[in-house]
């Protein structure tokens, strides 16, 4: 056992402060995170589209069979409970008991009030508690309350942290069972980098939780409930200085990827093999998620091609004027398009090297694609089921006039399209593959050498130990 770790109470039931990370559409599900409930800890249900099954316990494919956005909306709501029932139910079943189950979900995920109440509603006495972030869910501490249930929001500073409790966590604090920090430059996923901090500058943690603690103290809240370090936490005998410190209150560990490589985890085999082959620096900090929030992937073929789309980018204007003084004659029915001569002559390149047709984005300028990417780009748009609150991919919004008012940006992607096909036996180089940055630990790790992949016990088993 690790010197100074010691079980934690949570949600009345003593467990180890050892998080598993509800990570996005069907990379977590009952299998793994009733494991990690049965090895003691507290086990994460993603509740993000998560899978049904049929009689045989084959998946069930989230096929849309109607036609507007806003009716397959509803469908994907509906899919998005069902499924996450059926995977509470079944990870409760695998803990026995043991540990405590979470269930984790998107604030900005199109219709995640709607999904909440619906899973928990069918749930009662098997969710202990709900992990929330991406976006500030007012409202989970007072739907957490409708259910009693605990509550965990997902921060990543003290100063948002302090809104969400001035406005409405301090209503609800016997409910409050955690805050989860989730550090920005370090965890897989989407993350909340803020306008202020700059991507390519982390900042250590500790100052960063320190202050998240000082925001709790101000509002009353006990040092016994656990910050949750999120991001980055692989060996814990390299946050051996967090444990028992005064500075910091409780503290727990939230692990992500590391969970990604066990016999339980449900993402396919080439997903698993890949993480096996990854090196410091292989997982890119970028902002192309039509969510409009910064996350981190693993820089494969996929993420490439959308680092390359951005770059052939040319601004545009619909009058001449200043340095846009040529009519841009390539990409583009019409001559109402003016660029600048360098950007004209660039234009040309991309329209030479095959990249044919100019797309438009919200900010005036115009992106260069193959004819092949421009139907697979305005496929995607029109197939949206409307997965996000807002996207900025199809400028769908799942309220008031459903439409975010933007022009759909072709910079960004289907996000519920690609996450749902590397989950079910997708290309793993040509779709979106979260993972934190030390996901490049599975190959340096002695733990996992000769291809050894754990159980979720085993590997709960062995964090134990510091390693």
């Amino acid at each position: 056992m690790f010197k100074g770790l010691k079980p934690i109470m949570y949600h009345g039931r003593e467990v180890w402060p050892l998080v598993e990370g509800g990570k996005g559409v069907s990379a977590t599900n009952h299998a793994s995170s009733g494991a990690w409930a049965a090895a003691g800890g507290i086990g994460t249900v993603s509740a993000v589209n998560a899978d049904s099954y049929d009689p045989t316990g084959k998946i069930l494919p989230q096929v849309f069979l109607t036609k507007t956005r806003r009716e397959r909306h509803e469908e994907l709501i509906q899919y998005g409970i069902r499924g996450a029932v059926e995977q509470v139910k079944r990870a409760y079943e695998i803990a026995s008991g043991k540990g405590a189950i979470n269930i984790n979900v998107l604030w900005e995920m199109g219709g995640a009030q709607q999904i909440l109440h619906g899973i928990l509603e069918q749930t009662k006495g098997m969710v202990h508690g709900v992990t929330c972030g991406a976006g500030m869910p007012y409202k989970l501490s007072e739907i957490a309350a409708q259910y009693g249930v605990s509550y965990l929001p997902i921060v990543s500073s003290g100063r948002a942290f302090r809104a969400l409790w001035k406005r409405a966590y301090s209503k609800v604090a016997d409910l409050l069972a955690a805050v989860v920090y989730e550090d920005p430059w370090l965890a897989g996923g989407h993350n909340g980098l803020s306008n202020a901090e700059d991507p390519l500058k982390p900042e250590d943690p500790y100052p960063r939780v320190k202050a998240l603690r000082d925001v709790m103290r101000e509002g009353g809240i006990p040092d016994s409930t656990p910050i949750v370090m999120a991001g980055g936490v692989w060996y814990l005998r390299d946050w051996n200085d967090w444990i028992d410190n005064p500075e910091l209150g409780q503290i727990a560990f939230q692990f992500g990827t590391r969970p990604l490589l066990t016999q339980e985890s449900p993402i396919p085999q080439a997903w698993k093999e890949r993480l096996m082959t990854l090196e410091p620096g292989d997982v890119l900090l970028h902002r192309f998620s039509p969510t409009g929030f910064y996350s981190s992937a693993v820089r494969n073929p996929f993420l490439r091609n959308l680092e390359a789309r951005s770059q052939r980018q040319i601004a545009y204007g619909r009058e001449e004027g200043g340095d846009l003084t040529h009519q841009l004659d390539v990409g583009v029915k019409g001559k109402n398009f003016w660029v600048s001569r360098d950007d004209l002559m660039r234009a040309r390149e991309y329209y030479g090297a095959g990249f044919t047709e100019a797309l438009r984005t919200p900010d005036d300028t115009l992106i260069f694609v193959t004819p092949e990417e421009r139907k697979l780009i305005q496929k995607d748009q029109a197939d949206c089921m409307g997965c996000l609150s807002h996207c900025a991919f199809s400028s769908w919004k799942d309220h008031d006039d459903y439409t975010t008012g933007y022009l759909a940006d072709p910079r960004s992607f289907c996000i519920q399209k690609t996450l749902q096909d590397i989950a079910h036996d997708g290309d793993v180089e040509q779709n979106l593959m979260f993972a934190g940055h030390n996901a490049y630990n599975f190959k340096k790790d002695p733990f996992y050498s000769n291809g050894f992949v754990p159980t979720v016990k085993q590997l709960v088993d062995r964090i134990l130990t510091g390693d």
